[in-house]
């Protein structure tokens, strides 16, 4: 198929390009990028006052499949996915059972395939059936397809047993998906720790219960050279940690999630479990934090840790209820209207923390269209404002405190290896 997408605003972190120009794309792989291209094409799409961006790319999913389909399957998450501008998500290991064999791996990318819209790439985890005692045959699992090794969802509490995991990563050039964690600390906790838990009469989740962690985890990276990327920080000082880390060279990079740098613990309204996320909303200077810390390029990546459950379990209050909140079909807008419009990133970061960044975190040949590059391309309209609506989400799950918001900054395509996959006007459709 050939495809012409004319008069955008090209944002390409990779060469640095920010400017109208069109775009050719021939077999799936950009050919031209340049003023007034005059290419023959299937069909053409007019980007006028678009930002024409690499394909988004989610370091950080939950498709609950195998063993939770209920809640989200990969085809449910990769329609989520492409409606959100997302062409390449990375799915976290704690499914039933976990993804800790190749026969997992390898069914996971039959999915995929089976009916596709995106790239979806599994994530081994680092132990056995994730019970923190034996790590896996991380060789075994990347041969499978694995991009990363985690135990999202928890940390490894035996130091000995992840740094074991570490180093094996850190041979195989594997990176490591860090959920930072001191379980010994959670002691039942299900929000903040703050005068807003006490009022509401419910157990608090300090910010030492990430920080300990995470200070662990950037130490055994320094130690062993290891590629660490620090998942869903909520804290002031994981941006302080990663801020010095990285100044010391270690491979340590750092995710911030929507609702991290949207909300904080005073807009809980109640006990409302749509407010129940893992780590858990924090105060404002926390969110000023990241936001700093995102701002000044100590933070890379934006990740949504999309995790849906079913409206019964999410009815439970916060005692009762999991923790999760989805997020592909929210992203965008609340990264273009919290962080871009209000002047604290530009379109150029966010479209490297939302693409080119994760796909260095990665090391794979994603997040750039320039000539020659696979046509992974995500079509913005900024100025469209529209009014979040989860009963027109792909998700299964509709576990989300924006119901209702109106946001700026619409997907109008998502175009996966040169294939328009979602288009605003004629919705999904696979390759």
């Amino acid at each position: 198929m050939k495809l012409l997408i004319t008069n955008g605003r090209v944002i390409n972190p990779a060469t640095n390009t920010d400017e109208i120009l069109d775009v050719y794309v021939e077999d799936g792989i950009v050919k031209k990028v340049g003023a007034e291209l005059n290419e023959t094409a299937d069909k053409t799409i007019d980007a006028n006052g678009c930002f024409v961006m690499p394909g988004l790319i989610d370091l950080h999913v939950h498709f609950r499949d195998p063993g939770q389909t209920y809640k989200e399957d990969i085809t449910t998450g990769q329609r989520a996915a492409a409606k959100g501008g997302f062409t390449t998500v990375c799915c976290m290991p704690n499914t039933t059972p976990v993804v800790d064999s190749v026969e997992i791996v390898k069914y996971i990318i039959d999915q995929n395939n089976k009916e596709k819209y995106i790239n979806v790439l599994p994530v081994g985890a680092v132990t056995k059936g994730m019970i923190g005692k034996e790590i896996t045959d991380v060789k075994a699992l990347k041969e499978a397809g694995i991009c990363a090794i985690s135990e999202d969802g928890k940390s490894v509490m035996d130091e000995a047993v992840y740094e074991k995991a570490m180093a094996k990563a850190k041979e195989l050039g594997v990176p490591v998906l860090a959920h930072c964690e001191e379980i010994n600390l959670v002691q039942g906790g299900v929000m903040n720790a703050d005068s807003n838990a006490t009022k509401l009469g419910l157990k608090g989740i300090a910010n030492e219960v990430e920080d300990i962690i995470a200070q662990r985890d950037i130490n055994l990276a320094e130690k062993l050279g290891a590629t660490l990327h620090l998942c869903h920080c909520s804290t002031k000082d994981s941006v302080e940690m990663l801020r010095v880390a990285k100044a010391k060279g270690v491979k340590a990079t750092g995710e911030v999630c929507p609702h991290h740098f949207t909300l904080t613990t005073d807009d809980i309204p109640g006990d409302d479990a749509n407010f129940k996320m893992n780590p858990p909303l924090r105060t404002r200077e926390d969110v000023d934090a990241l936001i700093k810390g995102l701002s000044q390029d100590i933070m890379d990546v934006i990740s949504t840790d999309h995790a849906p459950h079913s409206a019964e379990e999410k009815s439970k209050g916060f005692n009762n209820s999991p923790f999760g909140i989805v997020g592909l079909e929210t992203s965008v807008g609340l990264t273009y209207t919290y962080l871009v419009k209000e002047g604290f990133l530009t379109p150029m970061q966010m479209a490297a923390k939302m693409s080119y960044n994760p796909a260095n975190v990665l090391g794979i040949n994603k997040g750039n269209i320039a000539e020659g590059c696979v046509a992974d391309i995500t079509i913005i309209n900024p100025d469209e404002e529209y009014t979040v609506d989860v009963n027109k989400f792909e998700s299964k799950g509709h576990n989300t405190p924006y119901n209702g918001y109106k946001l700026f900054g619409k997907v109008k395509y998502t175009i996966t290896d040169g294939n328009v996959v979602y288009s605003d006007n004629e919705g999904l459709k696979a390759i």
